[in-house]
């Protein structure tokens, strides 16, 4: 459901842009909310022939902390969610991926921006070259999906979008 909207650009960085938004909501009242607007990102769960997942710690200066995740990223103007999950997974933890399934796809944060994550499992997975960008402080681990698994029920996971991709997949399998 959509309601009619006005909205008043307030910022843009290289990748977001914040909007006041008013919206109109049916019982004709006004609601405004600022939003973050994000062209969206993908997350890639890369599973070896083992079974094992390519995770990688990631130092996040935002929060000022290393932090266990999977490889994701995000969207290029006019780029497809798969050809951006292709391009991270390599970017990132140096795998190609010889098979790219969808997963799930949610919303990062509804509540203040727009960002729409779309989620991948990527197997058939062989080694490339690491491509980081300058900034980024990334180290690849293989991790046993058993490990994995108790990591993400103790709670030692802190990243929204492993946590939920994750679990996702872990349930898929337990009901499969």
């Amino acid at each position: 459901m959509s309601w009619p909207c006005n909205a008043r650009e307030i910022c843009r960085t290289p990748i977001f842009s914040v909007e006041h938004r008013e919206f109109e909501a049916p019982d004709l009242s006004v609601v405004a909310r600022d939003v973050v607007v994000h062209p969206g990102a993908v997350v890639i769960l890369p599973v070896l022939a083992d079974g094992s997942i390519v995770m990688i710690r990631n130092y996040r200066w935002s929060v000022g902390q290393q932090l266990w995740e999977l490889p994701a990223g995000t969207r290029e103007p006019d780029e497809s969610v798969a050809l951006t999950a292709r391009r991270e997974l390599e970017e990132e933890a140096g795998y190609r991926a010889g098979q790219m399934a969808p997963l799930a796809t949610f919303f990062a944060s509804p509540g203040i921006m727009t960002e729409e994550m779309f989620v991948f499992v990527a197997t058939d997975l062989s080694l490339c070259e690491q491509s980081l960008q300058g900034d980024e402080r990334i180290i690849v681990e293989v991790v046993d999906a058993n490990i994995l698994r108790a990591r993400l029920v103790a709670g030692e996971l802190r990243d929204g979008k492993t946590i939920a991709a994750l679990g996702m997949y872990f349930l898929k399998q337990q009901l499969q």
